[in-house]
């Protein structure tokens, strides 16, 4: 029989459909592979914000990632919103009972509106207990400010800091975890991502043009679950990080001919 290559994504529901669960598991089917879910927040959110959050109790939030690996498995887990710090702690628990080859961290800290996901008090436990479980963490620039403690000014800044944010989680049982940082907060004419690959202890540049759309809404999520995506299907971490950028950048591009919304509308998934 055949398999399909399986990724679980464990993040916060969008009631828009932009965003969080939504647009994982849009993204993941559209690259290509099977996607398994486990809903960490109920978000009542559309185009112009987030007006409520419900967290999930920790004991649902262990049951849905432990139904899942127990019996579907995953070839690699995407992680978004979590919102706070007993979640965080919940999921690195359910993590530890099996074996996953693949971790992509997206360190959901802002929407794109600009409501805070996750509280201040969660940070210091999602770089200490989960982060260093990660293959790869794709946080945009407020969130490397966050993790780094460095302002950044340019697109200049982004392979030091990077490489400051691997070397300041990595290490528990040896562990390399790779970041890939996100530009698409810069003014730059060219959004130039930069992937420090911490297992080759190199940083490559990840170009494109950038797009001028205001459907940029989960954006974060729809690139860190392609990545995810592509990561199960046996891409390495460079080749999964240039399809995923392409992915994306495909996205915004044929998204920017559309209106959902009155406010940041959705990328085109598909």
């Amino acid at each position: 029989m055949k398999t399909y290559p399986r990724v679980l994504t464990i993040a916060g529901s969008d009631s828009g459909g932009g965003a969080g669960i939504q647009a994982d598991i849009k993204a993941i089917s559209a690259t290509g592979s099977y996607a398994a879910s486990a809903i960490t927040a109920v978000t009542v959110q559309n185009t112009l914000g987030v007006s409520a959050v419900h967290n999930v109790p920790v004991e649902i939030i262990e049951g849905q990632i432990d139904a899942v690996l127990g019996d579907i498995g995953a070839d690699a887990v995407k992680i978004g919103m979590l919102g706070n710090a007993a979640t965080v702690r919940a999921v690195v628990r359910s993590l530890a009972k099996f074996e996953v080859p693949y971790i992509v961290l997206d360190p959901v800290m802002v929407a794109t509106s600009g409501d805070r996901l996750l509280d201040e008090d969660a940070v210091e436990v999602l770089l200490s207990e989960l982060a260093p479980l990660a293959t790869v963490i794709t946080p945009n620039i407020p969130e490397a400010e966050i993790l780094s403690g460095v302002s950044i000014r340019s697109g200049e800044d982004l392979p030091e800091v990077g490489r400051r944010i691997s070397e300041a989680v990595s290490g528990i049982g040896g562990s390399k975890v790779s970041v890939l940082m996100k530009a698409g907060h810069l003014d730059d004419g060219e959004v130039v991502d930069y992937l420090y690959d911490a297992a080759q202890n190199r940083t490559v540049e990840l170009r494109s043009p950038r797009i001028e759309s205001r459907n940029t809404h989960g954006t974060g999520c729809t690139l860190s679950s392609a990545l995810a995506s592509y990561l199960a299907q046996g891409f390495g971490l460079e080749q999964a990080a240039v399809k995923a950028k392409e992915y994306i950048s495909e996205a915004i591009r044929n998204g920017s001919e559309y209106s959902i919304g009155h406010g940041h509308g959705p990328v085109k998934f598909f």
